[in-house]
């Protein structure tokens, strides 16, 4: 029980990482961006190019992998994303979900289909358990070494957004951007900070699941449902929402899966189905916050 539990904490922290990039672009800048697991894609291949073709260590590749994903993001957010801040979010979706296929044709013309298997550094293998029967707790190293780092970010985070003057311009930026801009805030700066840090983190966390959920091109289409979901059940207008719902559906999945492996995701779908009905905006909104 205690080792499900554990295994369903990390997957969810896991799954907020990959997650919470797109929760700041909806919530934060009302762009509807179903093309971030694409991102997510490109950190998790960075990282296994890198460790496979060059022979760089596990660790150095988790930066690197978040550096690559950011700069791409940075760079799309120039070229192709910022013209469709202000149209409809039908039209943001059309494009988004567009790149995402045009993303998963490319990684599977140049890196082909075959699944990915990323090469762990020896003391992240093996667990540690403790205790004995119903009640032991079987900690897999690596899964402590990813809730441990999700951990850090999320915290990190969190400060940014609510303590330092740059999460001051983001919020100014969003409510009001010609007030913003009267103030002397840059908005396109502000804007593509943004996008490029939600990319950078997308990768990151790209790279951290690629042992644990796999990686080949489908990976942007095969998660998608589940970026949507921590962001629709926690809310976009504070990262608390999405934490939360990305740990109940990790634990949820991981649970259902064990106990019950024929429902198979079903027990995700229900949860979600109840949580919305309940709170139709996401367990946590702030007053007089976007929905």
């Amino acid at each position: 029980m205690l080792t499900i539990l554990f295994d369903g904490i990390a997957y969810g922290m896991l799954l907020f990482i990959l997650a919470v990039g797109l929760a700041v672009t909806m919530g934060l800048m009302n762009f509807i961006n179903l093309a971030h697991g694409a991102f997510a894609m490109v950190g998790g291949y960075i990282t296994v190019l890198l460790m496979q073709k060059a022979g760089v260590p596990f660790l150095v590749c988790l930066p690197l992998a978040f550096l690559g994903s950011a700069l791409l993001g940075g760079i799309l957010e120039r070229t192709l994303y910022r013209p469709l801040y202000h149209k409809p979010h039908l039209d943001q979706v059309l494009f988004s979900i567009g790149l995402t296929f045009m993303a998963v044709a490319a990684a599977d013309y140049f890196i082909g289909s075959t699944q990915q298997i990323v090469q762990l550094p020896e003391w992240l293998k093996g667990r540690t358990e403790i205790g004995e029967g119903a009640w032991m707790l079987g900690m897999g190293h690596y899964r402590l070494f990813i809730i441990a780092v999700c951990a850090a970010l999320t915290v990190g985070l969190q400060y940014v957004l609510a303590k330092t003057r740059f999460g001051s311009r983001l919020r100014a930026s969003v409510d009001d951007q010609r007030v913003a801009a009267g103030l002397g805030v840059n908005v396109n700066i502000v804007f593509l900070t943004t996008f490029a840090m939600g990319s950078g983190l997308a990768g990151l966390g790209g790279a951290l699941g690629a042992e644990v959920l796999g990686l080949d091109p489908t990976f942007p289409l095969k998660f998608m449902i589940y970026f949507l979901i921590v962001v629709a059940v926690g809310g976009t207008s504070s990262i608390t929402g999405p934490l939360l719902a990305a740990l109940l559906l990790g634990i949820a999945d991981v649970a259902g899966k064990y106990y019950i492996p024929k429902l198979g995701a079903f027990i995700v779908y229900a949860l979600m189905i109840a949580i919305l009905i309940w709170r139709p905006q996401g367990l946590f909104v702030r007053q007089g916050g976007k929905s």
